[in-house]
């Protein structure tokens, strides 16, 4: 059994806000959200950093996976050598990938949802937060289900979540969330791949306390997106190490 095609939600979760944002022609001009008891201002005037750093994040959204590229196929060994150490990879095609949570042989396939980002994050996962990663990949914590969700597709599921949450290729600015994190983003050009981090953590907590099982998986994708976005919007959440569930990284 494979998980599902990558689910969609049009949804967006009720955020807080100063009132209608205000529009000039077509694009947004500011939006206002509360902040440190306060409402903040946040405009769509996008400074030269922020703009440049969104252009390298929606160009690397972009970016399919092509097992051809020999970037690609490095990308796919490094993260094998960060997952196991210790162990060889026999190849690019091999049965071990399924020791990983890939649904078959050839990892290749299961990027076509989010493309060649959703590698780059699980290796930034793997590298910069190794010991929750080891703890996500081998299931050590908590009363699991007989029917586990597989780790590596679990991941390109919520690089693609994320994207979706974002809305960052559209060209009209729809949500505060997105606003938050482009402010975020001009603070640390990695918050994209730290959220990935973050969610992953959020998404595991919520299928051990919900008690989930493999048929949950989505439900539990979309409640993941919804803390997400919560804690997004807190006052004081100012980058992503400020968000509380940022916390359950190690």
């Amino acid at each position: 059994m494979v998980l599902g095609q990558l689910a969609l939600w049009s949804k967006i979760a009720n955020e807080a806000s100063c009132g209608s944002p205000r529009w000039i022609g077509k694009s947004l001009s500011c939006v206002c959200i509360k902040r440190k008891g306060a409402y903040e201002r946040i405009c769509m005037n996008l400074t030269p950093v922020q703009e440049e750093r969104l252009q390298r994040l929606r160009h690397r959204m972009k970016v399919y996976f092509d097992p051809s590229r020999r970037d690609h196929q490095e990308a796919l060994k490094a993260l094998w050598h960060a997952t196991y150490p210790d162990q060889e990879l026999q190849g690019l095609i091999s049965e071990q990938w399924k020791d990983m949570g890939w649904q078959g042989r050839d990892p290749s396939t299961d990027f076509r949802g989010a493309g060649f980002i959703s590698l780059e994050n699980l290796l930034f996962f793997a590298k910069t937060f190794s010991a929750s990663f080891q703890r996500l990949l081998k299931k050590q914590c908590g009363n699991r289900a007989t029917w586990e969700y597989p780790f590596a597709v679990a991941g390109v599921n919520i690089t693609f979540m994320i994207m979706q949450m974002l809305d960052l290729q559209s060209t009209k600015p729809r949500t505060f969330v997105r606003a938050v994190f482009i402010q975020m983003l001009s603070e640390d050009e990695w918050a994209f791949d730290l959220l990935y981090c973050v969610a992953f953590v959020v998404m595991d907590k919520q299928w051990l306390d919900k008690n989930a099982s493999y048929m949950d998986f989505n439900e539990i994708l979309k409640s993941t997106r919804t803390q997400l976005e919560r804690e997004l919007l807190l006052d004081d959440v100012m980058r992503i190490e400020d968000m509380p569930s940022y916390s359950l990284l190690c």
